[in-house]
């Protein structure tokens, strides 16, 4: 198999031709031969071929060829000699996602600038291109597919089914719906591969990790559904716990719990865009508190996490979100670490409950001073460990995780939760840009890998 990028053009030929200059034809084994099958996605034709004097590796597609494999534009791209007299184009890879306000401008809402920076980053490398699930025509096995032009404006163009597809539908309801479960699974049997299956539940990273020795020195005691009594014992042997909603973002419907032997039972959440703190004589009293707020059955939806006394800054706890992406060798790395700092009496630290972003070696070289750098790479050592174990134990194809650790004042690392569609606000930090341009650039990487459309020396 040889890879290597050539100059794709278009000719008004209206037969199946494809001229490609003598070079190109070298490279990719074809020398001699009379006809060639040309892949693109899913879809194959088979063309005569012939030789054009030029220098360099160029490819003229004929008017119909292109029509038959539905090639979406001129340009560079790579190509890739599969066997004797295939060859195939691309990658085609399509990023999934959808939206419940669009217009021209924005086809994805508030997601469009994400998607237009992923498009532009690949586009000598791969066609790119978006969709929605209802882009998709599995009669014809085609999608709808929008492109960026030079300019950076959005076209639609047919193309087949891709080589690969990113996965960053927004929703969970959505996700759980028969028509997007379903959607995954014709794109597995089309042997397509399919990143990241869906967003996680809190109980389902705990589930998957049970057992797992390499993960469990690094996970906080933690029960799913948990009866008062469990809640109650957890609360005594460690003094403090989150009792969180198993399928919660952004901080939602969590409680930090206390108790204190002389005082009482503490309660500290969210409501209403301030913090409250309430305190009971008894645990009946705060249950009869949460059961108020949520239901006599919504410890079913919740999650009880030892809580783990971190590193503080200004007496405010400091936690880490690591993005994890998988490279062009399959392999984890961190992509880009924030260090968020609570906000004065709040249950976490989002920042939009008035916590703050800064860089990890702002946040360690504060609390660890000389030994900031050590503990830091440990923590790294440590994120690609819990990735690893998760990838291990969860039976769809990974490509990216948002980890979010703690570091304890004895520069231990704890995972409180992870997640298999992480947010991107940690890149908005001045600091962090360029972090966030190299989490584009291991999509693309983990996207070229899957497709096989990457160099075995990179």
């Amino acid at each position: 198999m040889s890879l290597t990028y050539c100059n794709v053009h278009f000719s008004q030929q209206p037969d199946k031709v494809v001229y490609l200059s003598r070079p190109l034809m070298k490279q990719l084994k074809l020398s001699g031969k009379k006809s060639m099958h040309l892949k693109l996605g899913k879809e194959v034709v088979t063309a005569a071929i012939r030789p054009v004097k030029r220098q360099g590796n160029h490819l003229y597609l004929s008017a119909g060829v292109r029509r038959s494999i539905r090639v979406p534009k001129i340009g560079n791209i790579q190509v890739v000699n599969i066997s004797d007299n295939e060859v195939q184009l691309g990658p085609l890879i399509g990023v999934l996602t959808d939206s419940g306000f669009r217009s021209s401008g924005l086809p994805f809402g508030s997601r469009t600038g994400f998607i237009r920076q992923l498009l532009k980053i690949g586009e000598k490398k791969a066609y790119l291109f978006a969709f929605t699930p209802r882009d998709i025509n599995w009669q014809e096995e085609t999608i709808y597919g929008h492109f960026l032009n030079a300019q950076g404006g959005w076209y639609r163009k047919v193309v087949p089914l891709p080589d690969v597809v990113y996965n960053r539908l927004p929703s969970r309801k959505a996700e759980t719906t028969t028509s997007i479960t379903s959607l995954r699974e014709r794109f597995i049997r089309k042997k397509i591969p399919f990143f990241n299956w869906s967003f996680f539940n809190k109980s389902d990273v705990y589930k998957l990790l049970d057992g797992d020795l390499e993960a469990a020195k690094h996970l906080p005691e933690s029960y799913s559904n948990p009866s008062s009594e469990r809640i109650k014992e957890l609360l005594e042997r460690h003094q403090f716990a989150y009792y969180k909603p198993s399928a919660g973002s952004l901080g939602n419907g969590i409680y930090r719990l206390t108790y204190h032997p002389k005082r009482g039972y503490f309660a500290r959440y969210r409501r209403g865009g301030s913090n409250v703190l309430l305190r009971f004589n008894s645990f009946n009293a705060l249950m009869r508190m949460l059961h108020a707020r949520h239901g006599s059955a919504s410890s079913s939806r919740y999650v009880i996490q030892q809580g783990i006394r971190l590193i503080e800054i200004d007496g405010c706890p400091i936690d880490f979100r690591f993005h994890m992406h998988k490279n062009g060798k399959n392999e984890w790395v961190p992509a880009g670490i924030g260090a968020k700092k609570a906000g004065r009496g709040s249950v976490t630290t989002h920042i939009k409950n008035g916590g703050s972003l800064m860089t990890p070696e702002q946040a360690l070289g504060r609390t660890f001073g000389d030994r900031s750098a050590d503990i830091l790479d440990y923590a790294k050592r440590t994120a690609v460990k819990l990735s690893e174990a998760i990838e291990r134990n969860f039976p769809h194809t990974l490509g990216e995780l948002g980890l979010d650790l703690g570091i304890d004042k004895q520069g231990e690392v704890y995972m409180f939760e992870a997640n298999a569609k992480p947010g991107r606000s940690i890149f908005k930090h001045p600091a962090l840009r360029e972090q966030g341009r190299a989490s584009l650039t291991y999509i693309l990487e983990h996207c070229l890998y899957l497709s096989r459309f990457h160099r075995r020396d990179n």
